[in-house]
């Protein structure tokens, strides 16, 4: 690689010795919070101090040593959703309270008061289900649902509250401020950071002093917890050690190690505990660095007999503990109660809003690199995809396309004619792309960090008036040399910094309204995709649906697009891991996500490659991507065999879009993730909890990857007895369910259809989204025990907002029912019309030969349709319909 020139950075300055980054223990609010032991809290709740409104009931606690008066808030959401919120009661300056996250102030209900006597205040729902026991002394409070307490708070003593003060230099000595005057320079584990604090040979300054902020959790008879991404780390959450705790905190890590809770790239809040009855939710609202502690232990529980003689009778029961710590703001935190994994998700997106309705094009197959060289390069790149009859739908360039790697501007020697070159993209119905990002700061002056351009300057995009500037350089008349086929990408908005602490933005950096940077650092990046899809949707006057594709993101950026998992390394390994890190992103409301196919460092070999194209494509987000020191691995660059499996790998994607696009408008209506662990599907079955080899995409199939090296047979989990399974592409019912020895070759991986599903497909894939549009559709209807399926197919323009705005939609349902195949409307409100018609009906696991099959056509006549039927497998195929896809009409079998 060429030399960087003066200023520049390099990749070498990306790729980092680990001792850039903050053990636990290194981190000061850790340090601190970890001397409060757990036992009995000194707060007490001072029950004279309860009001209650129809908003929320309002109590003061008091800590019993430094008589501080905390204000609690508790409040009812409708939809099955407890808040509680506490600040201080007077605290010195406002602290700060996350904005933008929440789509709208939550809408409340009436809590009553039942009880309010002997130290104890009783709290009941509205629908008198659920019940909040306050303990005034000490303070905790327990939630319980029909009189079984389900998660407690504050039961272990840790709620832990650093009130506001002024400096040590306008107050008398005190041990507190004794202790912050020492020498902070000796990095021991003493030192407790109260006003400075340091790391290398960086200095943060506090200027507002201590104000961290943590709370226990115990969740009741949970001992499987989910969630909280994003963490190179297997789906089941672990048992965390002292100084391993899970850390959210959004930092740039080139080449991050697997099996290592340190935070990466972004943080969602969200812990997850399910048991085979009831899936509890955790929502810690806080964009300040946040750790959290896992610990599961047996608790003995009385079993309750009708004899006195049976008193000694225990039972062991789970409990897992989860302590929150985060170093500034207030403690708000979000109790969802399910009871289903389902209802979770609903009730998260209440809060944070749902995922945004892709367009079409970025649900197909996605070429890049860093870096595509110049114009030839792109037209030779995609006259590859053309030669060799692989369908794509997006080319991207990183950041060499810019001059000196600023943002908005192209490179006038390797692109002279970026429009023309998008148009002759766009001829071939394909999108161009480009990868936005600018930023800056700080104290009185400008915050200056290294990043790719050399010496920057940050833009705040906390600031609403910067982010409606930044939307605004996305107008064609701004960005010069764009088109309406170029889409974005943020990368970087860690922030990432070179040669910062922990190579991102100083925490004693001051945004708009005076806040530090400390008190926001996870929302940077969740601001600039905000700003981005808001310019791209203003770019169109409100017409088009953007794409913009973010590295960083926090809970709520489900609403402004997709999310990928990084710099990943080229190894089997990573693979592997990149399905616990996808599943638990899109258990976090983020269902557009993905992992770089063939890992960004390094070089794949051929088999990796092949692995890592059939797991992608199975994927909600699909993009190839290496980095510049890596070698040119186009699909076709590893010889026949290879090329060709790689492109049926593709096409088969090409073909499953109807089906992934509905998933999509399912998630985005209905907040239902389109890739999801085995357990959401299967709740009661314990021998799902801890899967993370395969996954169930929708509720209709289920993928297991293949992962390990020169694999012949793998492990496949066929979950639920009464469950039917179906070979996805042989179509043969699968005689056997629980885990079963299935041999795989480097063609295919396992893909199974569940008994009970129709799945809409395309009769065939055509060279991009666009080209695709006329295809007819087939559908594959795959019975259950009762010989019933039901499935759906979502159906729009693929780009605009007129589904939304103008019910240019169709929603169809298909349903066969006592030999009966019927298509009907699911909502009647959608206006979309459409030619295209279902071709072919693949009936699996069908029990016995036809006499005959008709079709009709609501309102028209019933024709004989040709079958072919296969005893052996129990298929029956139907061809050549022309049953129109927005018509009722049905098919019998008889």
């Amino acid at each position: 690689m060429e030399a960087a020139a003066q200023g520049e950075a390099s990749i070498q300055d990306e790729a980092v010795d680990k001792s850039n980054f903050k053990e636990c223990n290194q981190i000061a609010f850790y340090r601190r919070q970890k001397l409060l032991h757990p036992g009995k809290s000194l707060y007490r709740a001072l029950l004279d101090t309860v009001t209650l409104s129809d908003e929320n009931v309002k109590f003061h606690i008091i800590h019993e040593e430094n008589k501080v008066l905390l204000q609690v808030e508790i409040y009812e959401i409708e939809g099955n959703i407890f808040r509680l919120k506490i600040n201080e009661a007077a605290p010195l300056r406002a602290r700060y309270e996350v904005p933008d996250v929440l789509i709208k102030e939550p809408t409340t209900q009436k809590l009553s008061m039942s009880q309010k006597e002997g130290g104890i205040l009783v709290l009941t729902s509205v629908n008198g289900d659920y019940k909040l026991r306050v303990t005034a002394n000490p303070f905790q409070v327990e939630l319980q649902f029909k009189d079984e307490t389900v998660l407690s708070m504050n039961s272990n003593g840790l709620l832990y509250f650093e009130h506001l003060q002024p400096p040590p230099s306008d107050r008398k000595p005190t041990a507190e401020n004794e202790e912050a005057a020492s020498d902070s320079s000796k990095d021991n584990q003493e030192d407790l950071g109260l006003w400075q604090e340091r790391f290398g040979s960086f200095l943060d300054i506090k200027a507002h002093g201590p104000s961290s902020v943590g709370m226990d959790f115990s969740l009741h008879g949970f001992d499987h917890l989910y969630g909280i991404p994003q963490h190179t780390e297997s789906l089941l959450l672990k048992n965390t050690s002292d100084g391993d705790a899970y850390r959210l905190y959004n930092l740039d890590i080139f080449g991050h190690k697997i099996h290592d809770k340190i935070g990466i790239y972004g943080s969602v809040p969200l812990l997850i505990a399910h048991k085979p009855d009831r899936t509890s939710g955790i929502f810690w609202l806080n964009s300040s660095e946040t750790l959290v502690d896992i610990n599961t232990k047996a608790v003995a529980e009385h079993i309750p007999t009708e004899s006195a003689a049976d008193i000694s009778k225990q039972r062991a029961v789970p409990v897992t503990d989860v302590r929150w710590m985060s170093e500034s703001g207030i403690i708000d935190v979000f109790l969802l109660m399910g009871p289903t994994a389902f209802d979770i998700f609903k009730q998260f997106a209440q809060l944070t809003g749902t995922q945004a309705l892709p367009p079409l094009f970025s649900l197909g197959y996605h070429q890049c690199r860093w870096n595509y060289e110049d114009e030839q390069d792109v037209k030779a790149v995609d006259a590859g995809f053309d030669e060799h009859d692989i369908p794509y739908d997006v080319i991207w360039l990183d950041i060499e396309h810019t001059d000196g790697k600023r943002y908005f501007t192209w490179d006038k020697k390797k692109f002279q004619n970026p429009k023309k070159m998008q148009e002759l993209l766009r001829k071939k119905k394909r999108k161009g792309k480009e990868k936005g990002y600018f930023v800056k700061d700080r104290n009185g002056k400008d915050f200056e960090g290294i990043c790719w351009p050399g010496s920057s300057y940050y833009l705040d995009f906390t600031n609403p008036e910067v982010r409606k500037w930044y939307a605004d350089q996305f107008a064609f008349k701004t960005y010069k040399g764009s088109t309406n086929i170029l889409f974005v990408w943020n990368d970087m908005n860690e922030p990432s910094v070179f040669k910062g602490a922990e190579l991102t933005m100083q925490k004693d950096a001051v945004h708009y309204n005076n806040w530090e940077h400390r008190e926001l650092h996870n929302l940077y990046g969740f601001y600039q995709q905000m700003a981005t899809a808001e310019g791209l949707i203003k770019r169109s006057s409100g017409k088009e649906r953007p794409f913009v594709l973010t590295r960083s993101f926090f809970a709520g950026s489900q609403k402004y697009g997709a999310v990928w998992t990084g710099d990943n390394t080229a190894e089997w390994g990573y693979l592997k891991i990149s399905i616990p890190m996808l599943l638990t992103i899109s258990m976090a409301g983020i269902s557009f996500c993905g992992a770089d196919v063939g890992g960004f460092i390094g070089d794949p070999e051929p088999e990796l490659l092949v692995r890592w194209y059939q797991a992608g494509a199975y994927q909600p987000f699909f993009r190839g991507h290496s980095n510049m020191k890596s070698k040119r691995r186009e699909p076709w660059l590893f010889g026949e065999k290879n090329t060709q499996i790689i492109r049926e790998a593709i096409r088969e994607r090409y073909v499953l879009l109807p089906y992934l696009y509905t998933l999509f408008y399912r998630a985005h209506t209905e907040a239902e993730p389109v890739m999801r662990p085995l357990w959401i599907e299967f709740p009661e079955k314990l021998e799902t909890f801890g899967v993370e080899d395969e996954y169930m995409l929708g509720n209709a199939l289920l993928v297991y990857p293949v992962t390990d090296k020169e694999a012949k047979a793998v492990s496949v989990l066929l979950p639920g007895l009464e469950e039917v399974w179906y070979d996805f592409r042989k179509f043969k019912r699968m005689e056997d369910r629980g885990t079963l020895k299935i041999p795989v070759t480097l063609e295919n991986i396992p893909i199974f259809q569940r008994g009970g599903t129709v799945i809409p497909l395309k009769t065939a894939a055509g060279k991009s989204t666009e080209w695709m549009t006329n295809i007819s559709y087939e559908l594959r209807v795959a019975l259950n025990t009762e010989a019933c399926a039901v499935g759906e197919l979502y159906l729009d323009d693929g780009h605009s907002f007129q589904y939304l705005h103008k019910k240019q939609f169709l929603y169809r349902k298909f349903t066969f029912h006592k030999n009966i195949l019927s298509s009907s409307c699911t909502d009647e409100s959608g206006q979309y019309r459409t030619t295209c018609v279902v071709e072919r009906v693949i009936f699996l696991g069908l029990g016995q030969r036809p006499t005959f099959v008709t079709a009709c056509s609501k309102g028209g006549k019933e024709k004989e349709v040709v079958f072919t039927y296969d005893t052996k497998t129990a298929v029956l195929i139907l061809e050549n319909l022309a049953l129109r896809v927005d018509s009722d009409w049905e098919i019998c079998i008889k």
